[in-house]
């Protein structure tokens, strides 16, 4: 059991990450290497309260018989730091396994569960739900990878909307974060349109990472307060991905 199930105090600052780990291999065929390992202990590096992830591997049987350590856990167990819990739902089912959306949290899990946002048979999408107990606040977390063509990714925001709408209670607080594949700012919009809120300070570019020029990686929250954002830079970093992480953290309330 996760040991800050039995804690009291108020926590106010919660600290949230998003991060594309591309399957936990970077490069293309034979040069392709495995950074599982390095994910693992980058990750723990964070500190984060919450750590949403996209492209993770539940399992790959190509992957698994070519790099000889490749992990026998499914990656989101694998890389879930000491202490934490991890939530992981399919998106995508291939010819060798399948990838999805995954949520690493020191916090309790009381509830979660998929929803689909596929919009068409080229392209399998989900929101990965879950219901958190931190202190004494209930936390919404709905980690998203958006599609690749921008009228799918429209129409899967307001999908997103409807979701917060008819299932979460307005005074409670709420956390999207994913990789919304936007290199410009609507889907963006449509959210702040509804009620959430970003930070103010320019872009906080995560993609590519190795010359990072877009955000491709967002954080946004209703009900929270956004205190500071910033990008881990570095070749330690983009070697392991082609996205970097995005790390922000929030207050509870506006005075803390």
């Amino acid at each position: 059991m996760n040991d800050n199930a039995d804690k009291e105090e108020p926590q106010d600052i919660l600290r949230v990450a998003t991060y594309n780990i591309h399957k936990g291999v970077q490069g293309l065929g034979p040069l392709s290497r495995l950074e599982i390992g390095n994910l693992g202990l980058a990750i723990e590096q964070l500190d984060a309260d919450i750590v949403c992830l996209q492209e993770v591997r539940k399992l790959n049987l190509r992957e698994q018989n070519r790099f000889a350590n490749w992990p026998t856990l499914p990656q989101a167990d694998y890389l879930a730091p000491e202490g934490y819990n991890a939530v992981y739902y399919t998106n995508a089912i291939t010819k060798w396994g399948e990838h999805g959306n995954a949520l690493l949290t020191r916090w309790p899990v009381e509830q979660s569960r998929q929803q689909d946002i596929s919009d068409h048979k080229l392209e399998q999408r989900g929101i990965l739900y879950a219901q958190l107990r931190v202190a004494g606040h209930c936390v919404h977390v709905l980690v998203v990878h958006l599609g690749l063509i921008h009228i799918s990714r429209l129409r899967q925001v307001a999908m997103i909307r409807e979701f917060v709408q008819t299932e979460i209670p307005q005074n409670e607080a709420v956390v999207v974060a994913g990789d919304f594949n936007d290199w410009g700012d609507q889907t963006g919009l449509l959210l702040r349109e509804s009620g959430f809120a970003e930070f103010d300070k320019e872009r906080a570019f995560t993609y590519p990472s190795m010359l990072p020029v877009v955000q491709l990686d967002r954080i946004f929250v209703r009900g929270l307060v956004p205190r500071t954002v910033f990008v881990p830079r570095g070749r330690i970093w983009w070697r392991m991905s082609d996205h970097l992480p995005l790390v922000a953290e929030f207050s509870f309330s506006a005075t803390a």
